[in-house]
């Protein structure tokens, strides 16, 4: 299972919480100290982020969790697409103070595209001034997360009812609906277990919560609402309510462990969204959420996958590959299926390699431990691999071909800014390319490639390119500089109609003239089309409209050849060098290409596509956009909104409170009828009374604009000047967007084309 969040919402808090509670640590570290287990990297210490995902094997009663820790920023979003890929369940931290973010919608779309279904929220930080239970909820509603978001717990704030009326902040219990009693932390972190009263009338003698407690009020109604909507997904749970008396208080009666068998029914098949909270930092909340971890998150015998039996062939999906100093290439694996010793010998079915095993091990953050074998369903790390990259599938050698099959591929989000690498001296630059090629195995967003002279790298944003400068130091020793930043344009088809016989080649090899025609089929998507990501925003079928997957994900197949020249010619515009995309190229009948060589095919493949852009002419250009959210004082509002349309932004919206990033069109929204909303009094600081008694919530304003990402390259820097350096900004990928003809011909002189 992986924890995955926006930015600053607390996983690797809520991390080393769990590593204490589960006697893995004996005190935990801090984000602040750099002290934590899963921040190893000298990187992540003195930056105070996560930029690599670290897997920790975790024991928690009677069950084991491979948990794996993500980064929360969108330039390290690659790491969380390989743990989207090879977990079965994620837990959502949302930081209470701030409700559903940008990146919290983008990890969730990519959970969506690896179909991860049994997700819960961890609503995290309600200990902070402004945490509200309430808007946090009404947030998962209002930007589409889910339809029947569920509230397990509900917090208390202090079981002193006094500390409410005056807006105190602050964590000291829990209220667990589903077991139906209060947990109680004390000053020392000691928490103790109440069993809530079965009778309405036994609330007036309850000790630990007094009938005047703000929370009281909110007990019977949260439980009936539980019950009632968790019964709208099981019949069996709906006649037993329906059989009992009508008074909500019947509901308190009801057997726990039924109602979590039920909730784990309804979670798997996510019809629900299990919705815990705590606080992290203070270890409130940890224990409650493994044990609904444990209860609802699936187990690999709730996943689909072949029927196991005790010789089944080995298949593992290789879904990180790092390199160590002391130990080499390190390649992390999940085990689908059979169970991995290290007398296996493996073959990768994407690159038709064999592979051998010399170590096998169980990683604990940047601690390891050898071990025998590898199970079925479990996260481990083998050493010794030479050939594969992360998305690899790896069989047991001699299994029949049927078996053969390459697993869902990881797909690397685009990249949108570059730079250029230039070596100190000429013996740097062996190297400097070595140190690259190493670094792009370990981090398949990174592009690398070698224009006109020149090493290029490609990344997903300005500190995603300032992490690899730092680690090229800093881990590989080279002697190099970093040219100008700038980011990675695209082209699309140009307008005009293909020559006559424009999908024919001909060619001579060894005095044999060899013709090569290809039934292919090409156009620019519609505004309204999706783009795929495998194919860097293109679609690609077959003849039946089937997407074509990318060639290392088929190997053997004859497609595989006209998918590579389709790649190859996608990558540089006979125009203005820039990659393609936007297009949508359907592959017909390859019975009658006329030629078996596969090299042939995909120099035909590529020649034949490079005539057609050509005869199109220089299509539109295109420029990545990022979403901005920006959060500024009232008296600095003109200058930064004037700053931003005079640097081609579009201020989407303006508001008083700094929410989620994203335009009112985009947000569809579900409903809040039949779902238990706590009252505002439930979280006294983030009332909308205290919140207007706060001295400085009104003077903040918040902007939320699209704009072009080459004129925001250094914005933290211009937003602090403009903003008297109280301005703080948060930014996500929007995607590519047509430019207009002024800004096509600066960016073809930019490039040198025009």
């Amino acid at each position: 299972m992986a924890l995955v969040a926006h930015i600053d919402s607390g996983k690797t808090t809520l991390t080393e919480s769990i590593l204490l509670k589960s006697s893995y640590l004996s005190s935990s570290g801090t984000v602040d100290t750099g002290s934590t287990t899963t921040d190893f990297l000298p990187v992540e210490r003195e930056r105070g982020i996560t930029v690599q995902s670290a897997s920790i094997p975790v024991k928690w009663k009677d069950w084991t969790f491979n948990l794996i820790d993500t980064p929360g920023h969108a330039d390290f979003g690659m790491e969380v697409e390989s743990a989207s890929r090879v977990v079965d369940g994620a837990v959502v931290l949302i930081d209470s103070v701030e409700g559903v973010e940008a990146q919290t919608k983008g990890v969730w779309r990519q959970l969506d595209r690896y179909g991860v279904g049994t997700r819960m929220i961890f609503l995290n930080k309600m200990d902070r001034p402004g945490a509200s239970f309430k808007m946090s909820l009404l947030s998962l509603l209002k930007h589409g997360l889910h339809p029947h978001p569920m509230a397990l717990t509900l917090p208390i704030a202090s079981f002193n009812p006094r500390h409410y009326a005056e807006g105190e902040p602050g964590i000291q219990g829990l209220v667990d609906l589903v077991r139906w009693n209060v947990l109680k932390w004390d000053a020392e972190g000691t928490v103790s277990s109440h069993p809530l009263p079965q009778q309405p009338e036994d609330f007036e003698k309850f000790d630990i919560l007094s009938p005047s407690h703000p929370v009281s009020p909110s007990l019977i109604p949260a439980r009936a609402q539980l019950l009632e909507n968790l019964a709208m997904f099981s019949d069996e749970l709906m006649d037993s309510l329906l059989s009992m008396p009508s008074e909500p208080s019947a509901y308190l009666k009801v057997d726990n462990t039924m109602i979590m068998q039920h909730l784990r029914n309804a979670s798997l098949r996510g019809h629900i969204l299990p919705v815990v909270c705590g606080s992290a930092m203070k270890h409130i909340g940890t224990d409650l959420l493994m044990d609904y971890i444990g209860e609802l998150l699936p187990s690999p015998l709730d996943v689909d996958h072949e029927t196991q039996c005790h010789n089944s062939p080995v298949q593992l999906l290789a879904w990180k590959v790092n390199w160590d100093d002391k130990r080499g290439w390190m390649t992390f694996v999940r085990v689908y299926s059979g169970k991995l010793t290290r007398q296996t010998v493996l073959i990768n079915t994407n690159r038709n390699q064999k592979e051998k095993v010399a170590k096998l091990l169980l990683l604990y953050a940047s601690e390891t431990r050898e071990v025998d074998e590898l199970p079925f369903g479990s996260v481990g790390v083998i050493l010794g691999l030479r050939f594969t990259r992360t998305g690899d599938t790896l069989v047991s050698a001699g299994v029949p071909d049927s078996f053969k099959t390459t697993l869902r591929d990881i797909t690397p989000p685009p990249s949108v800014i570059s730079a250029s690498v230039i070596p100190r001296s000429h013996s740097d630059l062996q190297p400097v390319q070595s140190a690259l090629d190493a670094l792009s195995r370990t981090d398949p967003s990174l592009r690398v490639e070698m224009h006109e002279g020149q090493i290029l790298v490609h990344g997903l944003g300005a500190l995603h390119l300032e992490i690899v400068e730092g680690r090229l130091r800093d881990e590989w020793k080279i002697n190099f500089e970093f040219g100008r930043r700038y980011v990675s344009y695209r082209e699309t088809l140009g307008p005009m109609p293909p020559t006559e016989g424009w999908n024919v080649w001909e060619t001579e090899i060894g005095g044999k003239p060899i013709t090569v025609k290809l039934p292919l089929r090409i156009r620019r998507l519609e505004p309204n089309e999706k783009g795929d990501p495998v194919w860097d925003g293109s679609v690609v079928v077959d003849e039946r409209g089937r997407p074509i997957p990318t060639p290392a994900s088929m190997p053997g197949s004859p497609l595989i050849y006209v998918a590579e020249g389709i790649l190859n010619a996608l990558s540089n515009s006979p125009h203005s060098s820039l990659p393609l995309i936007r297009l949508h190229i359907q592959v017909g009948n390859l019975q009658n290409v006329g030629s078996k060589v596969p090299s042939i095919i995909t120099g035909g493949t590529a020649a034949i596509l490079r005539r057609r852009f050509r005869d199109a002419g220089i299509g539109p250009i295109l420029e990545p956009f990022i979403k901005l959210k920006i959060s500024v004082t009232e008296n600095n509002l003109g200058k930064v909104v004037k700053d931003l349309t005079e640097r081609g932004g579009e201020v989407v919206d303006l508001g008083d409170d700094p929410s989620v990033l994203d335009s009112p069109a985009e947000v569809g929204g579900y409903p809040d009828d039949g779902i238990f909303i706590p009252p505002e009094s439930l979280s006294p600081s983030g009332s909308s009374a205290t919140m207007a008694r706060s001295s400085t919530s009104h003077l903040k304003r918040s902007i939320q604009a699209v704009a072009p990402l080459s004129q925001f390259l250094d914005y933290s820097n211009r937003l602090r000047s403009l903003s008297e350096g109280h301005g703080v900004f948060e930014a996500s990928n929007a995607g590519f967007r047509e430019v207009s003809e002024e800004r096509r011909m600066d960016i073809l002189r930019e490039i040198g084309r025009a």
